[in-house]
């Protein structure tokens, strides 16, 4: 199949399995944000973000090398998801040492131990469902994929409709309804794939072991500095400000998810295109132009979601979380960069160079430490959302120079330069003038320069994609 070809096929198939799941979050938080006061909501979204952030640790993120390791040809899968789920077993056995000091957390006005429980149930079960997810998709099994995540998003919806509405039963409703979505997700992709076939008692191959943990182990930091740049505004926000301030905060960075939908559901794709095509003679150009029209993409997309930022969080949210909307347009420039360095990782991916993906990462956490702990007392959690920007920045610069090495991507600097600008136009403007006709004129204008800067590159490959399927159809 024609490499344009399978990559839009793919990412036709991932987007009908991840679009519906992306979608419900939002179209969740009028539902969510009605049922629990902001601090409320800031506590569930805490508990689910440690959690995130224990999963790599807990399972030494095994489920990136279940999918790297699935997707090389002439590697043993049984021996490669046999390896997963015992590292995974291991590792919440080890975790359970801990559980008496998690239970004595607390972040100023909130007792994150008392949901240590919910926590551990969190981890394991979710840490299993990303094991199985990653190397269904490493199989190729791309189908199946996308099945499993139309029906988490149903169990997700049913789940917290039941807990958070006639059980009425808050933080721990909202945790659960998650939990018990991913529980039904691994049953189904065990079903649906027998699994079971590929689990073994019998030894596994040791070079394939340790193969995988040389992979894996330094993803493992890895994610945490990517939680770090992501999410540890939101523990220092509760901490200098308050769990009431972190509520908006939080409220305020999911809209900025509609940027990573588009994106997520291309880079599914596009990481088993990027392995796929690593090897052939033309991969420099192909990675430059795929970049650019996935850049322009996300681009445009960010444009768009600044001018309507107001409106959707009018949408999205109740009455008294609708001040958030300033903090959405700075924190949807911090999305824009962080897609773009995520494109860069799949260089690292298929290299298997995870160690430069953990010193570029670090970079940028060190960068975001430093500045929200100067911005956050000074300016508040505007200041957690300008310190994430430029941290994404330095890691895209620092990626962007190290992958040089292993493939030329054309990135059109001066472009990119431009596209940042006008951003961050919009982005003063909106947050200087607030309202009213001006506003409202110079974004759309700004949307359009924006439209009008990417439109070539966009329509050059969708003639290559779409322009194949036509010929074929004639």
């Amino acid at each position: 199949m024609d490499k344009y070809k399978k990559l839009a096929t793919n990412t036709i198939i991932f987007a009908i399995g991840t679009f519906s799941s992306k979608i419900l979050s939002f179209l969740l938080m009028p539902y969510v944000t009605g049922k629990l006061m902001p601090e409320d909501y800031s506590t569930a979204d805490l508990i689910q973000q440690t959690a995130n952030v224990l999963i790599p640790i807990v399972f030494l993120q095994i489920n990136s090398a279940a999918l790297r390791f699935a997707l090389d040809k002439n590697e043993n899968k049984s021996d490669v998801f046999t390896i997963g789920v015992r590292t995974t077993l291991k590792g919440f056995l080890a975790f359970l040492i801990f559980y008496y000091p998690v239970t004595l957390i607390k972040i100023n006005d909130m007792a994150l131990g008392d949901y240590a429980p919910l926590l551990y149930l969190f981890v394991l079960v979710s840490g299993m469902r990303q094991l199985c997810q990653q190397f269904v998709r490493g199989c190729g099994q791309v189908r199946i994929f996308a099945i499993d995540g139309i029906i988490a998003t149903a169990t997700t919806l049913l789940f917290n409709l039941l807990f958070l509405g006639p059980l009425n039963m808050g933080v721990t409703g909202y945790v659960l309804a998650i939990i018990a979505s991913d529980f039904m997700s691994v049953a189904f992709l065990f079903v649906a794939t027998k699994l079971w076939n590929d689990l073994h008692f019998h030894k596994v191959n040791k070079k394939t072991k340790i193969d995988m943990l040389k992979y894996s182990v330094p993803l493992m930091p890895t994610i945490i500095l990517w939680w770090i740049i992501n999410v540890s505004d939101r523990y220092m926000v509760t901490g200098f400000i308050g769990s009431a301030e972190n509520g908006l905060y939080t409220a305020a960075s999911k809209i900025p998810n509609f940027v990573v939908m588009f994106s997520s559901i291309f880079i599914d794709a596009w990481q088993l295109s990027a392995v796929d095509e690593y090897d052939s003679e033309d991969k420099a150009d192909f990675f430059t132009k795929v970049f650019r029209v996935y850049s322009g993409g996300i681009f445009a997309v960010s444009s768009a979601l600044i001018l309507g930022c107001q409106l959707i969080t009018k949408i999205l949210v109740k009455p008294n979380y609708y001040e958030s909307w300033q903090f959405v347009p700075i924190l949807i420039i911090a999305t824009t960069l962080s897609c773009l360095v995520n494109f860069l990782a799949s260089v690292y991916m298929a290299e298997k160079k995870s160690v430069m993906a953990l010193v570029t990462a670090m970079s940028g956490a060190l960068t975001n430490i430093v500045l929200n702990l100067i911005l956050i007392p000074n300016v508040g959690a505007i200041g957690a959302a300008i310190a994430t920007v430029i941290a994404f920045a330095v890691v895209f610069i620092f990626r962007g120079a190290n992958t040089k090495k292993y493939i030329a991507i054309n990135f059109n600097t001066p472009l990119l330069i431009a596209e940042v600008a006008i951003l961050a136009v919009q982005c003063i403007v909106m947050i200087r003038l607030k309202s009213g006709a001006m506003m409202y004129g110079i974004e759309s204008a700004l949307v359009l320069a924006m439209l009008l800067v990417n439109i070539k590159p966009i329509k050059e490959l969708a003639n290559k994609i779409f322009g194949r399927f036509l010929k074929k159809s004639k």
